[in-house]
């Protein structure tokens, strides 16, 4: 059976939808009886847009970027991999069955056409979704600061990711219960005196850097400056909001999503050819200096796929690529609109 095969059809199926408390807290229950979490950023009556997140991560790492979002006319919907933040296990998930829930979400939130993006560890799920969904219900499709493909070769992995495969592979029980110690040690210690009080004056310095760069903007044009939701929660509530964000959710339910996605993104078979991937365009936007991800991989990944464009971005690693967010964000906007235009051409 081919993999594009294995894409679940749903025709009609009562899915329910639980509101935990806000738009950020969501579940769906899914045909086989799994919970999906998800939340919903940026414009509701924007262009529809599924973002999967990091590794490890969660849903909520959407958030930050919600104003963003909002600019650009996108309505996003953040979904958690199984495993992570409100999402139930999937043991023996392979990056290939992503797609699925992905598609029965979809058709549950009567989306009939949609966008994806994968930042960092989600863009290979990206990927499995050009590769396998109907193309016809695909109007975009992005890859930000992607996870790189180990096919390209182990050797231009840092030593550190190295030993993190290494370890996952041959010891996932062993790498589980580190993973478990690290994150109550580091949740302890992020809560002593101390360090609270420097990630508190972090975010007093960031709000400052926020401030000096709106009055820089104002005074060169008032007219071109969104409108922003007032922040109104202390400094202490956002330092904890911060811990939730980096340690809550992606570990709410232990470490052993984050020990299996490591092995999975670090295999050098995500499940399918990449020259087999015939969606078009595939857009990537890639830090150069990104030592996460290297770029000589990223490459290696684009020459193989049919239609891809890489947007190399100078002087960018891993964790100054968000500067370029909004206007990758805005350009898969654009490959939307081109495809609604088309669709509407060919209807009428």
């Amino acid at each position: 059976m081919s993999a594009r095969v294995a894409v679940r059809h749903i025709n009609s199926i009562n899915h329910r939808t639980i509101t935990t408390s806000t738009r950020q807290n969501q579940t769906l229950q899914l045909s086989d009886g799994r919970t999906i979490g998800f939340a919903e950023y940026g414009d509701p009556e924007g262009t529809p847009l599924l973002f999967f997140h990091g590794f490890p991560s969660s849903r909520l790492e959407c958030g930050p970027v919600d104003q963003i979002l909002r600019r650009v006319g996108i309505r996003a919907f953040a979904l958690d991999r199984p495993g992570f933040g409100l999402s139930s296990p999937q043991p023996g998930r392979r990056i290939i069955d992503w797609p699925a829930d992905v598609q029965e979400f979809a058709r549950a939130q009567k989306l009939a056409r949609f966008s994806v993006m994968g930042g960092s560890g989600g863009g290979p799920y990206a990927l499995a979704c050009a590769h396998m969904l109907p193309r016809n219900v695909l109007t975009g499709v992005g890859l930000f600061a992607s996870a790189p493909p180990w096919a390209a070769g182990p050797h231009y992995m840092s030593l550190s990711r190295r030993i993190l495969r290494f370890t996952a592979v041959h010891w996932p029980a062993g790498l589980r219960a580190l993973l478990d110690a690290t994150v109550r040690g580091v949740r302890w210690l992020v809560n002593t005196g101390p360090v609270a009080r420097r990630l508190d004056a972090w975010l007093e310095a960031q709000d400052k850097k926020k401030e000096s760069s709106k009055a820089e903007a104002e005074a060169e044009d008032s007219e071109k400056i969104p409108e922003e939701i007032p922040e109104t929660r202390t400094v202490s509530e956002r330092r904890e909001a911060l811990v939730h964000l980096v340690l809550g959710e992606p570990f709410a339910q232990g470490a052993g999503a984050t020990a299996h996605e490591a092995e999975l993104l670090s295999s050098t078979d995500w499940g399918f050819a990449f020259e087999d991937v015939q969606y078009n365009p595939v857009r990537i936007w890639h830090g150069v200096q990104d030592t996460n991800a290297p770029i000589v991989a990223i490459r290696y990944l684009t020459d193989r796929l049919p239609h891809a464009t890489l947007h190399e971005c100078e002087g960018e690693t891993h964790y100054t690529m968000i500067k370029h967010l909004e206007a990758a964000l805005s350009e898969l906007v654009r490959d939307a609109n081109a495809k609604q235009q088309l669709k509407s051409g060919e209807e009428n």
